[in-house]
């Protein structure tokens, strides 16, 4: 798995999302953008590059495109329209995308173009994070986890509400 930060000022979703798809077909690889907003770290992602790897293996996978199988996971919910809120929207947008399979490297690289540099992984809006994934200040506080692993074990959650 390959990981791409950066922003992108998007001026059609479906565009967009259509560009990183070619890069895809043309390296063999699966790319998921996501609004950097609501990754808390690097571990939100790899848990659900994980989850959603051994669910498309097992032929248990909710979604028949494993990019949209990804960000059910890291958005842990079933419901695809729910999930969408985690990915890109238009304007200027903080921007991670993973990339995993085929030739990571060189479509990281070609996603890397299609983005302004920098780092937004861990950059996250804390108050839309909660919100998104229903984590009271009660629950932290009651917990000696932070809001990182919270979000990770709702990731961990999502085969489990099957």
């Amino acid at each position: 798995m390959e990981v791409v930060e950066g922003t992108a000022t998007v001026a059609d979703v479906g565009a967009f999302v259509d560009r990183l798809d070619a890069i895809g077909t043309d390296h063999g690889a699966t790319i998921q953008a996501f609004d950097a907003r609501y990754v808390v770290d690097r571990a939100h992602l790899e848990r659900a590059v994980k989850l959603a790897t051994r669910a498309h293996d097992r032929g248990e996978g909710i979604a028949d495109d494993f990019g949209v199988e990804i960000l059910l996971y890291a958005a842990g919910r079933r419901q695809i329209s729910q999930a969408l809120e985690m990915g890109l929207s238009e304007g200027t947008c903080p921007v991670v995308a993973v990339v995993v399979g085929g030739d990571e490297r060189a479509a990281a690289a070609a996603v890397a173009d299609t983005l302004d540099p920098g780092e937004t992984l861990g950059q996250y809006d804390r108050e839309r994070v909660q919100s998104f994934f229903d984590v009271s200040e009660g629950e932290l506080t009651a917990t000696e986890g932070t809001l990182a692993d919270a979000v990770r074990e709702r990731v961990a959650l999502l085969p489990v509400e099957k």
